[in-house]
């Protein structure tokens, strides 16, 4: 069918984002039933199927395999939930290739579920439990999920197939079956990596994916030996309480687009009361880059307001019956009323008061588990051009600050709004950004006062701002990067990196190591010295039999090293991120 045929309710699209979200553990089912020959050929299945249009029809989702072949998803409330949704018409059916190349190329839907307020029968329960032991099920999940995490490092982004993903989607759905959703959930973080990694997605970065294997290896890793309130840590919960919080009144802060790899797309927008509170309202749901620039103009889902998140983010909102989420994230319950009300510009009261709290107080809050916005006053000073591409060199009170984009995909217009605020230099403007931990002062851009108009301000994510937007005059150079002693610690964090790439052969090489640990131990960071070596020497530790054959890899011994190296550099790397921004001490 031509997309100029195709009626007003059917969408064609490609696969990976036109694929409904399939539950992990509807993926791990469907690649275990494969033949060990067709497990080989599934990477290439998933290559090939990516190449076929996709059509919707509702809840249902039509892929032309061949021009004799259908293969069809029925994703009821949008997500595939079970192995017998997925259907194809190829005489292998139902042991075919397709059903589980689909599954695999398809986002893995999100367990989470809505927060609701629990019975107090649930809470009871939930505070026995947090009193607990880990259980025989949990242990077993528990490792589990580091027996698959530390098989997808030992491959690397470059070896870790469908196959291999599957293995972890199983675990994942163990762990949450065995009471682990956080366990779960940074399982199939790290899946999302993967296939973002694997399949050249724009907004994928080694960093992120390099955090999420760290998470759900370190939470697998401690389960198993944690008591008490450590293990109700550990645990996590699957569904997040809304509580009472009364009568609210809101003033609009900004709104972000969500687009997420995980195939979840829309908008939300922060708010905050005259407390200095923040408070959220997010429309979220399956979908790709058109529904995160176009949830903005739809309508906020709390009480009976007709306010968009557009709207939203520069007006207010008067709230009775509020209910409200850990997160600070506003329900949307039928007890709740909420009308329009006037808003605050930046600097009047009360948002003004957000920009009045000194910046090394904010990073240090950041730092301690609070939310990670930053509210700074800045001075642009023109790009600077970094591996990752370019990025806003600004002056914050003195502190030489690197202002990033929040979200590369080209669909959104951080990057272009990025390059025309470099071209203003010399410009004060507030502006909020999300801390992104680091040895440097840096940050990712979010939202800005308009560079023309102060009592005006602008999404970086949704709005675009022109050549005509800027202040009239003669454009400063941009200034070159200031020069920091730093650390050498990226020594130890390109070898970390590095293995999530490559997997454990690019640190088995003779020689990989380089005196790279010696060079850490000669400017006083001998842990971090030993740690690469250990590193090394778990890469290249291949026992051989009594005939001189390489037995199989310790796998675990691996991960263990590289998660050692990875926790002590993410640990260093928060204290150099507290010194460069001037933090003396960081809540417990």
């Amino acid at each position: 069918m031509s997309p100029d045929l195709t009626p007003d309710h059917l969408t064609t699209d490609s696969p990976g984002p036109g694929l409904p979200p399939v539950a992990a553990s509807v993926t791990a089912e469907l690649v275990e039933a494969l033949s060990p020959r067709l497990r080989k050929r599934l990477d290439a299945g998933v290559a090939k199927l990516a190449a076929r249009p996709v059509v919707r029809d509702g809840d249902t989702v039509r892929i032309a395999v061949d021009d004799d072949t259908d293969l069809v998803l029925h994703a009821p409330g949008g997500t595939v939930a079970s192995a017998d949704a997925v259907r194809c018409g190829c005489l292998l059916a139902p042991d075919c290739l397709h059903r589980a190349a689909a599954a695999s190329a398809a986002p893995v839907a999100d367990d989470a579920t809505e927060p609701t307020e629990p019975t107090q029968e649930a809470q009871k329960v939930q505070g026995e439990k947090e009193a607990e032991t880990a259980g025989p099920e949990e242990r077993a999940a528990a490792r589990a999920v580091f027996a698959a995490a530390a098989a997808v490092l030992e491959a690397g982004t470059d070896g870790a197939g469908a196959v291999l993903q599957a293995e972890l989607l199983r675990a994942a759905h163990t762990a949450r079956l065995a009471g682990l959703p956080r366990a779960s959930a940074s399982a199939v973080s790290v899946v999302t990596g993967v296939r973002a990694a694997r399949s050249a997605d724009p907004a994928y970065r080694l960093a992120d994916l390099a955090d999420a294997l760290g998470g759900a290896l370190g939470v697998a890793h401690r389960l198993p030996h944690a008591t008490g309130p450590g293990l109700a840590e550990l645990r996590g919960t699957a569904r997040q309480p809304y509580r009472p919080d009364g009568s609210l009144r809101l003033y609009g802060l900004f709104s972000e687009p969500v687009l997420t790899a995980t195939g979840y797309a829309g908008a939300v927008t922060w708010t905050a009361d005259a407390e200095g509170r923040l408070y959220t309202v997010s429309d979220v749901a399956p979908g790709g880059p058109g529904r995160a620039t176009g949830a903005a103009d739809r309508a906020v889902r709390i009480g009976d307001t007709s306010l968009t998140h557009r709207e939203l983010a520069r007006a207010g909102l008067a709230v009775s019956g509020a209910t409200v989420s850990p997160t600070g994230r506003l329900g949307a319950g039928a007890g709740v009323r909420a009308v329009r009300a006037s808003g605050a510009a930046w600097r009047a009261e009360p948002l003004g008061r957000l920009w009045d709290v000194p910046v090394a107080d904010q990073v240090a809050r950041a730092l301690g588990g609070g939310h990670d916005l930053l509210f700074l006053d800045v001075t642009l000073m023109g790009a600077v051009r970094e591996a990752t591409g370019d990025c806003l060199l600004a002056d914050c009170a003195g502190v030489p600050l690197r202002l990033a984009t929040a979200h590369d995909a080209p669909a959104l217009p951080y990057r272009d709004n990025l390059r025309l605020l470099a071209a203003a230099g010399g410009v004060g403007l507030r502006v909020v950004a999300r801390l992104a931990p680091g040895p440097l002062p840096r940050a990712l851009l979010l939202a800005a006062e308009h560079p023309s108009d102060p009592a005006a301000r602008v999404d970086l994510g949704l709005d675009r701002l022109q050549h005509a937007d800027l202040p009239a005059g003669r454009i400063p150079d941009a200034a070159p990067a200031p020069v920091v002693d730093e650390a050498p610690l990226h020594l130890l964090r390109r070898r970390v990196h590095q293995a999530v790439s490559g997997g454990r052969r690019v640190l088995a090489f003779p020689g990989s190591a380089a005196g790279d640990g010696a060079r850490l131990r000669q400017v006083a960071l001998g842990t971090a010295g030993d740690l690469l070596d250990g590193l090394h020497a778990a890469a290249a530790d291949r026992a051989r039999d009594a005939f001189g054959r390489l037995l199989p890899s310790d796998a675990g011994r691996f991960a263990g090293a590289w998660l050692a190296s990875a926790l002590y550099m993410s640990e260093a790397e928060r204290a150099l991120c507290a010194q460069a921004w001037g933090v003396t001490t960081i809540p417990a």
